[in-house]
């Protein structure tokens, strides 16, 4: 599943309609419905950490599914490639 199914299929099961869910995010439900079905790219950090906080998603969960690091990690870019490494080559891959 692509972010923006993942997010709606949580949405859905909450309960949450689009204008609704939109509305708190602070956006136009026409952007978000695009972005749910795939025609737009995963939205900002600020909007996916919104989204995480209503729908109940763990935040490093959601941003993983956005294919992009939380922004957190890559201000420590460095440390996370290192940290990656070191656990890929403790396991023996």
């Amino acid at each position: 599943m692509s972010f923006g199914q993942i997010v709606r299929a949580r949405r859905m099961a909450m309960g949450i309609g689009l204008n609704d869910f939109s509305d708190r995010l602070g956006i136009s439900p026409a952007y978000w419905s695009r972005i749910e079905r795939g025609h737009e790219k995963p939205p900002r950090d600020e909007l996916i950490e919104r989204a995480a906080a209503i729908i109940g998603m763990r935040l490093d969960e959601l941003f993983v599914e956005a294919e992009r690091l939380p922004p957190d990690m890559r201000r420590d870019l460095g440390k996370v490639v290192q940290a990656y490494r070191r656990l890929r080559s403790f396991n023996g891959q």
